[in-house]
């Protein structure tokens, strides 16, 4: 009885294992690219553009996520009174390990190509003047 008890008690571990995990806190990074995940969503830097990502990346049994967030492009200096144009994206993606593959789809627009990052490495940022 006990052995089966701790089997099912096992099985409902490695099962729920799968479900409510997060990507990890950290800064993720690519050529091109910095992802920085937090609690709460996260914000991306690309060379000539940024966002934010609304909601936490929670990963379902797949290890996708898709979350709501902004996406704001161009770069360089902004002039004194000017508002940076800030759009509606969808950022999904896909935890393999300590890779992950990303895309973000900005309102009205077809989605970007895939970005692969990676936890901890360091990003090769080339910022627009």
């Amino acid at each position: 009885m006990i052995q089966r008890t701790m089997s099912l008690v096992l099985a409902g571990v490695l099962l729920s294992g799968c479900r409510g995990e997060r990507v990890p806190n950290g800064s993720w990074g690519a050529d091109h690219v910095v992802l920085t995940v937090t609690d709460n969503g996260g914000r991306v830097e690309f060379d000539c553009a940024h966002g934010t990502l609304d909601h936490p990346l929670r990963l379902d049994d797949r290890g996708r996520f898709s979350v709501a967030g902004t996406f704001v492009p161009g770069g360089g200096p902004i002039l004194a009174g000017e508002e940076p144009q800030s759009r509606p994206a969808r950022y999904q993606g896909r935890l393999d390990r300590q890779k992950l593959e990303f895309t973000v789809t900005v309102e009205g627009q077809p989605a970007h190509d895939p970005y692969t990052v990676t936890l901890g490495k360091a990003p090769k940022l080339t910022k627009c003047v």
